[in-house]
């Protein structure tokens, strides 16, 4: 049987903790029903004459290259193009004659940084220069990726996340890691390494040389490997439920009740002074007396007729 008391606003505490959740998919599971991580190729397509869908790309939705290269410079670069540390912002000036002077160049708010990484971002913006995107859905990111965990590999080559936004191999960036939006970003910003890439056949290559090999091995092969954690905040509710001392120290249960239910007298056992009832579920309701949640305690837990027993309910959502 049950009783029931209504909670104060004191009783009720909200409180929010970060959880971390990692990830690892490989080749085929990169595009699994449960997973649906897409990988693009995006060209700066510069011909006069441009046919929609001449250049697919993508393993899930379909994009065409041209429009995945522009929406990634539109939507996270315009602001580097100038300067892979942003573009400054000018000021005018108001002169005492009454004229402004000043530059006429503003750059965009939303694509700057919302954290305090050193941006240090490059785009490549030649003709039909690549890039190489691989977006991850919001169910499995959160609300950002962590940083420095993310890792992508091609089995010979692993760029790596150095925890501050770049994809990093052998110390020389080759891409960015946008953590809010759970896109990375594979690029070259020029700089040459000596090093081995590919199965073997391109020896120790300068990588300038090897910039489309690499882009399209991450962004079209199925020997990838994707590992990341993501971040999200839960919150975590706690009911206080208090029974004073002088609450609840009869039992509801019907079987005490000796004879007829409707009788009223109880068993003797039940009246005498070292007699406790025991709690056993906590249940939690709405105004409208719906049961919305239900705590079962390890053990019973003996009410006191002396003292407060207070229970405490933790919900996680």
């Amino acid at each position: 049987m049950s009783v029931f008391k209504s909670f104060i606003t004191s009783d009720v505490i909200v409180s929010p903790f970060r959880v971390n959740k990692s990830f690892t998919f490989k080749g085929n599971e990169l595009t699994g029903s449960s997973v649906e991580i897409d990988r693009y190729v995006g060209r700066n397509i510069t011909a006069s004459l441009w046919v929609s869908g001449s250049y697919p790309t993508g393993f899930i939705d379909i994009q065409d290259q041209i429009l995945v290269y522009r929406s990634i410079k539109e939507l996270y670069y315009s602001n580097y193009l100038l300067n892979p540390n942003g573009s400054p912002t000018t000021t005018a000036s108001f002169n005492v004659d009454g004229t402004i002077t000043g530059g006429p160049y503003t750059p965009s708010y939303y694509n700057y940084l919302s954290n305090t990484l050193p941006p240090n971002r490059y785009f490549p913006t030649g003709s039909n220069e690549l890039i190489g995107v691989i977006s991850i859905p919001s169910n499995l990111w959160g609300e950002y990726l962590q940083p420095g965990s993310v890792k992508i590999s091609n089995g010979n080559i692993t760029l790596q996340d150095d925890g501050e936004g770049n994809m990093v191999f052998n110390s020389l960036k080759y891409g960015d890691v946008i953590y809010e939006h759970g896109i990375i970003i594979v690029t070259s910003d020029g700089t040459s390494y000596t090093g081995p890439y590919g199965s073997g056949s391109y020896g120790n290559a300068v990588y300038g040389a090897n910039t489309v090999n690499l882009i399209y091995s991450f962004a079209t092969g199925s020997n990838i490997t994707c590992s990341f954690s993501s971040s999200l905040n839960i919150y975590e509710t706690q009911y206080k439920c208090t029974l004073r001392e002088n609450e609840f120290n009869l039992s509801q249960n019907p079987t005490i009740v000796s004879g007829s239910s409707n009788s009223g007298v109880l068993y003797d056992f039940a009246t005498g002074s070292y007699f406790s009832p025991y709690v056993t579920t906590v249940g939690l309701y709405d105004n409208a007396y719906n049961l919305l949640a239900v705590a079962k305690l390890a053990q019973p837990l003996p009410t006191s007729a002396v003292t407060d027993t207070s229970i405490l309910v933790n919900l996680d959502f």
